[in-house]
């Protein structure tokens, strides 16, 4: 029987993961952040201009030899020991061989049988569970270049009227994190999914290996995902979503793909072992390429390079030097703020933990630091479909608005304009509350006179209040407010209006 693969029947989510398992597996690979690339000198800035940081070893050009990029050794030692991974006393690097446009070497240097970090795993917590995912390998290979298709709709070389490479990408040094088959996640393998490339992503940024800016390809993270039936312990034929490129799309991804599969199955079709791509418009997969057999890379021991061998004293330093890791430090956060159980769990589900953490330790409050980052600055996020430790603010700045509100310099509406000024300009808080005029006026004159002309203006409104409805002083503080352009200090303003009018509370 034949079944379109992309064929979806009108099928829940829930419907789908009362009757079947997914197994999930995910393939990360990160660009480490050295300055220069893994087996020559050339920069790994990102954005130049294209083809200007190459040379005739990382172009591949005949009699160009490689050299090993020490850093980017010492840098994956870092990563595989945050990792519980084994360190080799000795691995070497091989040939993989392939023909695509954006390699010029038409193979890559990479690690195959012998990678340097083996074993490890990374606990994640999702809706109060642990889910231990297992760690297979880490291993050290190179970046290729980038293709641009240029014409057509999908931005793809099916239907591109040509095609532009730019290798300034090839060369810089790429590591690849492979966990494990990742069993038992039931209804939540979505989440585990982005629970862990998430937590990986903070283990790669406290560590200083890499930026993991997922937007601009540091970070790009391979979705497998697999489906039996509840009560078969064989796994299903499983399917590579490639390259999703940001931590939402890799849960959609692992979510769609389990519907897809799910309508397949029953419809009687058999799904199909291939890698996919994932349409961020639509939140779908796409077929990409069949892998229905192995692919033969040829690998070989590369010859250009002697193994590596990391000697244990080395290895121990890189141990002792590693900071505390996000886990760690989430612990930690939470007895020293005081945090519940609840209030942590949300602070890392919107990725804010080391931001509110680092907030406080520049002066703030815990409280009105949890609160402006999950408040403000995760509407300005979501606003603009970042995630909110991407906004051009850094925690500092946070913590001198806090400051200046708790000082009373600022009311918080005025602090939403500092904010909002720090975000457009990139700015100092105080630069930006001098420009602006955003200071709180607390000047009792001024205000007295603002406060007067308020009462003038609503005359039905001060009588309301001389007869006792002292409530209705909301209205007159407002207008004051109106009127001094929100810099009154509104406390202040009451108690003026009210013993202008003769009140007493």
């Amino acid at each position: 029987m034949t079944v379109r693969d992309d064929v979806q029947l009108d099928l829940s989510y829930d419907s789908v993961v009362r009757r079947f398992a997914p197994v999930i597996g995910l393939e990360t690979h990160v660009e480490l952040g050295t300055v220069s690339k893994m087996f020559c000198g050339c920069s790994t800035e990102f954005g130049a201009e294209p083809n200007t940081h190459t040379c005739p070893v990382c172009l591949g050009l005949p009699g160009a030899l490689p050299v090993v990029n020490a850093k980017a050794i010492e840098y994956t030692i870092r990563i595989g020991l945050a990792l519980n991974c084994s360190i080799a006393e000795w691995c070497r690097f091989a040939r993989k061989n392939y023909f695509y446009p954006d390699m010029p070497k038409n193979f890559q240097i990479s690690q195959y049988d012998e990678p340097l970090c083996v074993d490890g795993h990374l606990d994640v917590v999702v809706e109060g569970q642990t889910y231990r995912v297992g760690i297979e390998r880490v291993h050290m290979e190179e970046d290729t270049g980038k293709n641009t298709h240029v014409g057509g709709a999908t931005g793809r070389i099916h239907g591109a009227e040509y095609s532009l490479v730019d290798f300034n990408r090839a060369g810089i040094p790429l590591i690849e994190i492979v966990t494990k088959p990742v069993e038992g996640t039931g209804p939540l393998a979505p989440e585990v999914a982005k629970a862990y490339v998430t937590e990986l992503r903070d283990i790669l940024r406290s560590l200083g290996v890499s930026d993991v800016k997922m937007e601009q390809g540091s970070l790009r993270c391979d979705v497998n995902t697999s489906l039996s039936p509840i009560g078969v312990s064989e796994w299903g034929t499983r399917t590579e979503t490639k390259n999703v490129n940001s931590l939402r799309s890799v849960e959609r991804a692992v979510r769609s793909e389990i519907i897809r599969q799910a309508a397949i199955l029953d419809r009687g079709g058999k799904i199909k072992q291939e890698t996919r791509h994932f349409q961020e418009t639509t939140g779908e997969t796409r077929s990409g390429r069949s892998k229905e057999e192995a692919t033969d890379y040829r690998y070989f021991p590369e010859p250009d390079l002697v193994p590596v061998a990391p000697a244990r004293d080395w290895v121990a330093e890189i141990r002792a030097s590693l900071p505390e890791l996000p886990a760690a430090r989430r612990t930690r956060l939470k007895s020293e703020l005081g945090l519940s159980t609840e209030d942590l769990q949300q602070m890392v589900n919107a990725g804010v933990v080391e931001a509110v953490g680092e907030t406080v330790q520049a002066g703030a409050s815990a409280t009105e630091a949890r609160n402006w980052w999950m408040g403000y600055l995760a509407e300005q996020a979501n606003s603009r479909e970042v995630e909110p430790t991407s906004l051009p603010i850094t925690p500092a700045q946070v913590a001198r608005v806090i400051l200046l509100v708790a000082d009373g310099k600022l009311s918080t509406a005025l602090a939403r304009q500092a904010v909002d000024g720090v975000l457009q300009t990139g700015k100092d808080v105080d630069a930006i509350v001098a420009e602006r005029g955003l200071a709180v006026v607390s000047d009792t004159s001024e205000l007295t006179r603002a406060a007067d002309e308020a009462i003038a203006a609503n005359p039905d409104v001060a009588d309301k209040v001389r007869g006792g409805k002292v409530a209705a002083v909301g209205a007159l503080v407002g207008a004051v407010m109106k009127a001094t352009r929100g810099q009154a200090d509104a406390p202040a303003v009451r108690q003026i209006l009210l013993q202008q009018l003769g009140v007493s509370e």
